[in-house]
């Protein structure tokens, strides 16, 4: 797998900057805490005359700590509590401060910024409704209802101090738990479609639904202070990055870091408008009109930029080793066992293995479309060559022809058909998985969907998921018509026979 994703760097890999060349870059995780922290920093920089450039909405915590660390950005906002449990867990207590956080990252190259002022914990949070019927005032409490159904957020249900660790905390070993974006599970509440969501103590909606929070009382969630984590040869070079974020130490308490976000999720302004705002800072002009046709002819550009370059890779290596399947099946079965081993990996860790390697934006994306495009494309060449009559063979052979003739004028175009169904396949796929791109700031329809899915709007969701699928749709047709094109007319004429 290290020699396959080696040889995927070089072939993506188009030189690199030097560091002191290139923008400061910082990232932001999949929730508008983060993005508006991002902002405020970015804007607070701008101040000293640095310019930086803000990769939003990346995931969560593991791509931004495998981004910081392969210098992919140079800052992102992170928790105590998440370094102390998660990224940080065995290299330092769990009560570890801030003096000891910062001796472990710079080890690794990093710093931490002093706090922002505020602590966003976890938490647990059933409606009102709820809390009173059943008298819920902790989180002890649900180990008597079993029954309570609980969304948890995807990243909490995997994460050290998330759901593993709260279940063996408080004993509920017997309660159903689902997994759901963080975005939607207020609205789940809401609906009575769960009992419990996860959230974060910053939340906005906490007080626009109703929410009642239960007490951790056995005290599992460590503090969660907000800092700055970023590269300290980025911010020796670029003075001004750690200025700025020594500027911001103590600025925000979590009642304002709660308005902020009540004034993105519910307020619908955006995240720009409110870091203005919280630093007093004029708007920089009339917003721009919102240009849609624009927007998404930018989206569409980098999805098919994610599915071209990814597909042309497939096909280049795919095709080969298909028809290597075929004459050597020994050969074969390791590769078709490989192509499918690499089908099995989930794509977000994908993502994460490749950020060491290709940093983020469009080249770790593209690398893991071609993994992921590779065995349908593999499985169908093999199958169509390893299916032709073998009297056609003997035929073929019997003419003297040399083996790349027979392969070129006899047996490809006989298994054209089969090779062609796999690509089709594969340019599907690559179509509908293109779109977590986006969690690694390579844009395409993902983009829409993801941000439409944190604000809780419908519309913006749609704007990724409908031109996705019209794609996926002309992506069908447009190999319907190369496999009439390519086929030669006695092929066709046949098969219809």
């Amino acid at each position: 797998m290290r020699h396959l994703l080696a040889m995927i760097a070089m072939l993506l890999a188009i030189g690199c900057a030097r560091a002191d060349e290139r923008p400061l870059t910082i990232g932001s995780k999949n929730f508008t805490e983060s993005i508006v922290l991002a902002e405020v920093l970015r804007l607070e920089a701008a101040r000293a005359g640095a310019t930086i450039e803000h990769r939003r909405a990346m995931g969560g915590s593991a791509i931004l700590w495998q981004a910081l660390q392969a210098g992919s950005i140079d800052a992102y906002p992170e928790y105590s509590g998440t370094l102390t449990q998660e990224l940080l867990k065995g290299d330092v207590p769990a009560t570890a401060h801030v003096d000891e956080l910062a001796a472990a990252l710079k080890q690794r190259g990093l710093g931490i910024g002093p706090s922002l002022g505020f602590d966003d914990s976890y938490a647990l949070g059933v409606s009102a409704d709820t809390a009173a019927t059943l008298g819920l005032r902790s989180i002890s409490d649900l180990v008597r209802h079993p029954e309570l159904r609980l969304a948890l957020s995807n990243e909490f249900m995997s994460r050290a101090d998330g759901w593993p660790g709260l279940k063996a905390a408080y004993g509920l070993r017997n309660h159903t738990v689902q997994g759901m974006d963080h975005g939607l599970a207020y609205r789940a509440l809401n609906s009575a479609a769960a009992d419990v969501i996860d959230l974060y103590t910053t939340d906005a909606e906490i007080s626009t639904y109703g929410v009642t929070v239960l007490d951790d009382d056995r005290h599992y969630f460590p503090p969660y202070e907000a800092h700055w984590l970023y590269r300290l040869d980025r911010a020796e070079e670029r003075p001004a990055l750690r200025q700025a974020i020594e500027a911001l130490a103590g600025r925000i308490s979590r009642e304002q870091m709660s308005r902020l976000n009540a004034a993105v999720n519910l307020g619908k302004r955006s995240e720009t408008d409110v870091a203005q705002t919280f630093l007093g800072l004029a708007a920089t002009g009339t917003p721009p009109a919102d240009n849609r046709t624009a927007r998404m002819l930018a989206r569409t550009t980098e999805h098919l930029r994610l599915v071209g370059i990814s597909m042309l890779l497939a096909l280049l290596i795919g095709l080969p080793l298909g028809v290597l399947a075929a004459k050597l099946p020994r050969v074969g079965q390791i590769t078709l066992a490989l192509t499918a081993l690499l089908q099995t990996l989930p794509s977000l860790a994908l993502f994460v293995f490749l950020i060491p390697l290709l940093g983020i934006g469009a080249q770790p994306a593209i690398a893991a479309l071609f993994l992921y495009s590779l065995l349908p494309i593999v499985r169908n060449t093999q199958t169509g060559l390893a299916t032709i009559a073998p009297a056609l063979r003997e035929s073929a052979a019997a003419l003297g022809l040399p083996w790349s003739v027979q392969l070129r004028r006899i047996e490809l175009p006989l298994a054209l058909r089969t090779i062609l169904a796999g690509i089709s396949t594969a340019a599907v796929i690559n179509v509908g998985t293109a779109t977590l791109g986006a969690l690694i700031g390579a844009g395409g329809y993902g983009e829409p969907i993801l941000t439409g899915i944190r604000l809780d709007n419908i519309p913006l969701i749609l704007e990724g998921a409908i031109p996705a699928s019209a794609l996926a749709l002309v992506v069908l047709a447009l190999f319907s018509g190369l496999e009439r094109l390519l086929t030669p007319r006695g092929l066709r004429a046949s098969s219809r026979g």
